[in-house]
């Protein structure tokens, strides 16, 4: 393995998973006595360029033609998408003789806001069922995989973009460089780029390993994606630390011949990153026991609760709670089945893990004692979402960053802090 933005070979290994299937195959009741294809999980530093990353064992084909996530079911992201849209507009001075390129737009969740606010937008997006339903409401959407030769056509037939966005998919690209050339190919020479990607800050510090599965090909800090966006042409002018995901980063970056000088906050969070030891090898290590130590105290609550005859269940089927269930070895016995909101998922069964997944209705016919929040960064959403629980005594636990209740449950009595 070479590193995939500088060539090295100086890997240094920071998280080694085991071997877990990829996060979005949910299983059909007719799969259940197939084999399950695995692959290695390991996450590894580039000691020359600082990106983390994990080897590209699968491609970005085998998860994206057919994909099982729809931004829209989550009502918190379509309102992050809302706040974005508005707050762009303002600041880029977007109207009806602008151009908006989502790349990777999902169902439409955020170009619907664009096209509301009378923009003309365009959106790529390689999944054939996720773009059908945001053509479904709207939204033109190219259903295509983003290269440098697709970025020249879609600029040749509607113009440069004024402003490009790549909300989550930074991290999902093995041709890291090509990939990082195509967004400059839809960009206009003064366009702006904005790109929303999980912060390997709180990755690190705050242990939250589930973020990392086989279709998250590298991981961010703010001096690492610097470096490779530079690869482009391109220079972060502007950084904002969101909260979307657990903490991610909002990078604003332009072509070097149109971009100023780096504000204040991209210093800031560059002296935040050095602080936490991110901008030397040695602090990344860190991650490794404090992944071990959320295995370890999520394992004995569920052994807790199993040993008092409680029922405990799940609530969602994220990508990152599959990770969580297969470094765990989370099985039926410890999580009766989880729930989601997606129909596409109801009857099938978690990778690897083989959990059975329901509709969310079926919580309030089972009375479980305990819910497992598996998408743990939609605290606030899920806390009101699940506030009926509290009428039988139920306890809503969200995994990390360490093992807590939320606050308006009542406390569980062994192994987890309100």
């Amino acid at each position: 393995m070479t590193c995939r933005l500088c060539g090295s070979h100086r890997l240094l290994s920071v998280l080694d998973l085991g071997a877990t299937p990829p996060c979005e195959t949910f299983l059909a009741a007719d799969d259940l006595d197939s084999p399950e294809p695995t692959f290695p999980l390991h996450l590894r530093l580039c000691e020359d360029c600082l990106l983390l990353q994990i080897p590209a064992l699968i491609t970005p084909e085998d998860t994206f033609s057919e994909y099982a996530y729809f931004s829209s079911y989550s009502d918190s992201w379509v309102q992050h998408a809302k706040r974005y849209v508005d707050e762009a507009v303002a600041r880029i001075g977007l109207g009806p003789d602008s151009f908006v390129t989502e790349v990777a737009s999902n169902d439409g969740y955020l170009l619907q806001h664009v096209m509301a606010a009378g923009i003309p937008c365009l959106g790529i997006e390689p999944s054939v069922n996720v773009g059908a339903a945001a053509r479904d409401i709207g939204v033109p959407t190219l259903t295509a995989f983003l290269d440098e030769e697709l970025a020249s056509r879609v600029r040749a037939e509607r113009g440069p973009a004024d402003l490009v966005i790549a909300n989550n998919v930074y991290a999902h690209i093995p041709d890291l460089l090509g990939f990082t050339k195509a967004l400059r190919g839809l960009l206009a020479d003064d366009g702006w780029l904005s790109i929303e990607v999980h912060h390997a800050l709180n990755l690190v510090t705050l242990g939250q390993f589930d973020t990392i599965y086989h279709e998250h090909f590298q991981y961010y800090t703010v001096l690492s994606a610097m470096r490779a966006l530079a690869t482009a042409g391109l220079t972060v002018v502007d950084v904002e630390m969101i909260t979307t995901h657990g903490g991610s980063i909002r990078l604003w970056a332009q072509p070097e011949g149109a971009a100023g000088p780096p504000s204040q906050r991209v210093a800031e969070v560059l002296r935040l990153e050095e602080e936490a030891g991110l901008h030397a090898a040695d602090g990344y290590l860190a991650l490794r026991p404090r992944a071990e130590a959320v295995r370890h105290q999520l394992l004995q609550f569920l052994l807790d609760c199993h040993a008092d005859g409680k029922l405990v269940v799940g609530y969602g089927a994220p990508g990152k709670g599959n990770t969580l269930l297969n470094y765990c070895g989370i099985r039926p016995d410890l999580l009766a089945y989880t729930v989601d909101r997606n129909p596409y998922k109801h009857g099938r069964f978690t990778p690897g893990t083989r959990i059975p997944i329901h509709d969310p209705a079926q919580i309030a016919k089972d009375r479980p004692d305990v819910v497992l929040a598996l998408p743990w960064n939609l605290e606030t959403e899920l806390t009101e979402q699940l506030s009926y629980i509290r009428e039988w005594d139920g306890q809503l636990v969200f995994p990390l960053p360490t093992l807590h209740s939320s606050a308006i449950f009542k406390p569980v009595t062994r192994g987890v802090s309100a």
